[in-house]
């Protein structure tokens, strides 16, 4: 985009190892006047003992190729294969932590509402803000990150989201629930955000529960619910200590469906002080918004999929990584 936007190309992994991982690379533009590139990854490991390893570096010399569908760093490159079955992710900008990952569509990826696009403004023919997102909802990852304490394999199960915030991010939303949840059969994914008061607080979701092959069902209804929240006494915001994310729609044969991921969170994996992490030029976008601290809760619960096909019941422990985001 020619505008102010944020685009990010995020891959999720949750590997047969135990480890929860991340791979990204961050596109912005201020305006038109200075664009920036960043690749971040980072590592959860399972031990519940080794720090997670969080690596953010600027990008020099960033391109696309002629289609737009695959990026090129210094160092760094996101490719999607010539029939767009999968991506391969390639960074050695940062020695801790080198990255080398393809990750393979496993099922139908999916947008919902008008191109995945919600418009922010007035006039529906010409808005001055939108917010898009496209998903890979189950993908099959290979490969892994090398670290200074040794190789991660991240063979598993994987996420890939396409987000573009055209405007500025603290006009776009005031918090933000994600939900990631792989299991051997099913996965299932959820991004909720509330707009800012001067629009409503609406709240705007799109997600889906794939299978192997099928994406069972999507759309735009449900719900993220926070059942039980503490307050964090170093910033105020309610973070959550248990959730309920709940889908619903029809499958392409119109049975009724639906799903539920309920529980505690247990231990938080992180709280990210989105100040302290994001690179200047983003500071000094958010900065500029009186009463702004975002901050980002991660957890990664082990839950059970409550999944209900027409008159079909279905139960499958998996793995979940969650954030809650609170801006402002």
């Amino acid at each position: 985009m020619e505008s102010t936007c944020v685009e990010t190309q995020t891959f999720y992994m949750i590997g047969d190892s135990g480890h929860i991982g991340m791979a990204q690379v961050i596109y912005s533009n201020v305006a038109g006047l200075r664009t920036t590139c960043q690749f971040n990854s980072k590592i959860f490991y399972p031990d519940g003992k080794t720090p997670h390893l969080w690596s953010s570096d600027p990008l020099d010399n960033y391109g696309f190729d002629d289609d737009k569908f695959s990026f090129f760093a210094d160092g760094c490159s996101m490719e999607l294969s010539e029939d767009g079955s999968f991506y391969t992710i390639k960074s050695a900008t940062n020695e801790n932590s080198l990255v080398n990952l393809k990750f393979t569509k496993a099922a139908p990826g999916f947008v919902a509402g008008q191109n995945g696009t919600s418009y922010y403004g007035t006039d529906p023919k010409s808005p001055w803000g939108s917010m898009r997102h496209a998903f890979w909802p189950r993908c099959k990852v290979e490969g892994s990150i090398i670290t200074k304490a040794g190789e991660v394999d991240f063979k598993g199960l994987g996420l890939f989201i396409h987000a573009l915030q055209g405007m500025k991010p603290h006009h776009a939303a005031a918090r933000w629930n994600f939900a990631n949840f792989q299991s051997p059969t099913y996965s299932a994914v959820m991004m909720e955000y509330t707009t800012p008061p001067s629009y409503g607080s609406t709240v705007v979701r799109v997600g889906g529960v794939a299978t192997d092959g099928k994406l069972l069902f999507a759309g735009c209804t449900g719900s993220a619910t926070h059942t039980e929240v503490k307050d964090d006494p170093e910033n105020e915001w309610p973070e959550p200590s248990a959730t309920n994310y709940h889908w619903e729609g029809k499958t392409a044969d119109g049975k009724e469906a639906r799903a539920d991921l309920s529980g505690s969170l247990g231990t938080r994996l992180d709280r990210v002080d989105v100040m302290a992490e994001v690179p200047g030029f983003v500071k000094a976008i958010i900065a500029s918004a009186a009463g702004t601290k975002p901050y980002i809760y991660q957890f990664a619960p082990k839950l059970t999929l409550d999944l209900h096909i027409g008159e079909e019941g279905i139960k499958e422990d998996g793995a979940m990584f969650t954030e809650a985001t609170f801006i402002s």
